[in-house]
C-alpha cells in the first residue's frame, strides 16, 4: 500500500529540515495551524485485529514557511509550504499506549489554493512497544522510536478575519519501524480532522514570482554507483538484528526538468536471511531448506526520480533473477529520499519492500557520473 511505502523518510526528519533551511534569501511568510483529529485503525493486517478496540485521537500542530518562486523549483510545484509539524496521538488502547512524531513536511495547493495535501515524513515515539515479558499482546510496535507518515488532504481557506483561517479534511497516520526490529504489524489512522490556521504576518499578502520561459534540460545518460546498509530482522521475533549490504549500478536518463528513468542493478548481501535459512532448516525440515543455501540475492529494476531542489524521490520496481532461497517473492519495490551535495554526489535514505512489506530501511550513498 502507498502509505507503507512512504515510510522510506525514517530518521530523517530532521535532515530534511535542514535541507529545507538551505534555500537562502528568497521571500519569507510564516504561518501556524492547529488541528485536532478522531478516528480509527484500518485493519491491514489480520494479526492486529485484537488492538482495534477503540477510536484514537489528538492533535497535529505545525509551523509552514510559505514560498513565492525565488527559486525555480517553488514555481514548477505551484509554491508549496516546507515545514515541521508535531503530531501527537492517543490510540485509546493500553497495549498499543502513546505515540510523539516529529516531521518535515510539505504543504501542496491545488484549485486555486483552496485544497491542500501535505506529506509529512518523520519519526515518532511509542511510550509502550512489544516486550516479552510484560506487553507480548503488541505486536503492531517492536521498538519505541518508529518511522512514520502522515497525509492530509484538506480544504484549506487563510486569512479570513485578520490572518485566522480555517481548514478541514482527512488525515492518513502511519507507524512502524520498518523490519528493524520484530514484531512490526504497524498501524494505520484514517481520520477526520479540523482546525485554524494563523498567519504571522497577519493576512499581508505577497505576489507570487512566475516565470513565462525557461531553458530547456538536457544531460546525457549518467552512471550512479550506490553502496546501502542498515539492520533488520525476520519476522521471527528474538531471532536477532543482523547489518545487511547492497552495491548498485545503473544509468539514469533525465528527460525534464523534473524526471529521470534508470535502469540498473542490485546485489543484496542480508545477513538476517542465513539466521533465518538456518531456523527454517531446523525447524521446518519439510520445506526442503538447508542450512547451506545461499542467503545472496542479485536483482534488475526499473525506475524514476522525482527532482525537487536539491532533493530529489526515487521510486524502483526490481525482479531478483539469482533468487536461491524463497522470501517474500521474487518482486520487490523500494521508495526513498535523496540528497544530492554537489552535482556528483548525494546521500539517501530508502525503504525496501516487496509490496506492502517493509524488508529494511536503507541509508545510501552514490555517485552520479
Amino acid at each position: 500500500m502507498l502509505f507503507m511505502k512512504l515510510r522510506f523518510f525514517l530518521i530523517c526528519c530532521l535532515w530534511t529540515a535542514f535541507c529545507i533551511s538551505q534555500d537562502g534569501k528568497d521571500a519569507k511568510k510564516y504561518t501556524l495551524d492547529i488541528s485536532q483529529f478522531y478516528g480509527s485503525v484500518l485493519l491491514h493486517n489480520n494479526y492486529i485485529s485484537h488492538l482495534i478496540t477503540s477510536h484514537p485521537g489528538g492533535l497535529i500542530a505545525s509551523f509552514n514557511r510559505k514560498t513565492y518562486g525565488d527559486k525555480e523549483w517553488h514555481q514548477l510545484f505551484n509554491y508549496p509550504d516546507t515545514g515541521v509539524s508535531f503530531v501527537y496521538q492517543n490510540m485509546n488502547n493500553s497495549t498499543l499506549g502513546e505515540n510523539f512524531g516529529i516531521y518535515a513536511h510539505y504543504n501542496f495547493y491545488f484549485l486555486n489554493r483552496n485544497l491542500q495535501f501535505r506529506l509529512g515524513q518523520g519519526i515518532a515515539y511509542n511510550s509502550n512497544p512489544f516486550d516479552k515479558n510484560h506487553n507480548f499482546r503488541n505486536n503492531a510496535y517492536g521498538t519505541h522510536l518508529l518511522s512514520s507518515t502522515y497525509l492530509m488532504l484538506n480544504y484549506h481557506k487563510e486569512n479570513i478575519i485578520d490572518g485566522l483561517g480555517f481548514k478541514a479534511g482527512l488525515s492518513l497516520i502511519h507507524y512502524s519501524n520498518a523490519n528493524v526490529k520484530a514484531p512490526n504489524t504497524s498501524t494505520n489512522t484514517l481520520a477526520l480532522n479540523v482546525g485554524l490556521t494563523y498567519d504571522l504576518d497577519g493576512g499581508l499578502e505577497k505576489e507570487y514570482i512566475k516565470t513565462e520561459k525557461r531553458e530547456k534540460v538536457t544531460e546525457p545518460v549518467k552512471l550512479n554507483m550506490a553502496f546501502r546498509t542498515g539492520i533488520n530482522e525476520s519476522d521471527i521475533v528474538g531471532s536477532g538484528q543482523f547489518p545487511f549490504y547492497i552495491f548498485s549500478a545503473y544509468a539514469d536518463k533525465r528527460f525534464s526538468r523534473l524526471s529521470a528513468l534508470q535502469l540498473g542493478a542490485d546485489l543484496y548481501f542480508s545477513n538476517f536471511l542465513k539466521e533465518l535459512i538456518r531456523y527454517r532448516s531446523i525447524s521446518f525440515p519439510e520445506y526442503g531448506v538447508k542450512a547451506t543455501d545461499d542467503y545472496k540475492r542479485v536483482g534488475v529494476f526499473v525506475g524514476h526520480e522525482l527532482f525537487i531542489n536539491k532533493m530529489s524521490i526515487i521510486s524502483q520496481l526490481g525482479y531478483y533473477f539469482y533468487y536461491p532461497f524463497d522470501f517474500e517473492g521474487r518482486v520487490y519495490n523500494r521508495i526513498g529520499l535523496k540528497r544530492y551535495f554537489s552535482d556528483k554526489i548525494y546521500g539517501a535514505i530508502t525503504l525496501k519492500s516487496h509490496g506492502a512489506k517493509a524488508e529494511a530501511v536503507e541509508f545510501g550513498v552514490g555517485i552520479r557520473l
